[in-house]
């Protein structure tokens, strides 16, 4: 299992494949263009802002405010619960590119590291990687994931 496992993370984090990995670890996290709970809301909060607009030009155009006042409350509780959505996603929750590639590049030379083979090596690898296994008996399947991050430390003192 090991090397079906080393061979994934071979070809995820060889250098001719750094963009298309960084590509897919921005667009896991929700918040860019085409995916995720984010983007929903946002659609959903223009949809809705369009809708309201139509509204108002139709009362301009001389419709009856009366006849669309269910339509209006209703665009403006979708309006409502999207800003709602899009507000309660922490600040710091989104990854910028930028970002990524420095993730990327805090792990080293994975490819090298795999060839080595060592087992302190493969161990702070695989921590860096925050690695994570899950078997599922009933596929006779192991799914790996990894997410990795950028190890930090605060220094403290004074003068």
């Amino acid at each position: 299992m090991s090397e079906a496992i080393n061979g994934w993370l071979h070809e995820l984090f060889h250098p001719d494949n750094r963009d298309r990995t960084a590509a897919a670890l921005l667009g896991s996290d929700g918040s860019t263009a085409g995916g995720g709970p984010l983007e929903a809301a946002r659609n959903r909060l223009a949809d809705a802002e369009a809708k309201l607009q139509r509204y108002q030009a139709a009362i301009a155009a001389g419709v009856e405010p009366e006849a669309l006042v269910n339509p209006i409350n209703q665009a403006q509780a979708e309006r409502a619960a999207a800003k709602a959505q899009i507000e309660s996603v922490p600040a710091d929750s989104t990854v910028s590119r930028a970002e990524i590639y420095a993730r990327i590049d805090a792990l080293g030379d994975v490819c090298g590291t795999l060839a080595d083979a060592t087992t302190a090596g493969m161990s702070r690898l695989y921590r860096a990687l925050n690695l994570e296994l899950r078997y599922e008996p009933k596929e006779l399947a192991v799914y790996a994931t990894t997410s990795p991050g950028v190890d930090s430390a605060c220094v403290r003192g004074g003068t």
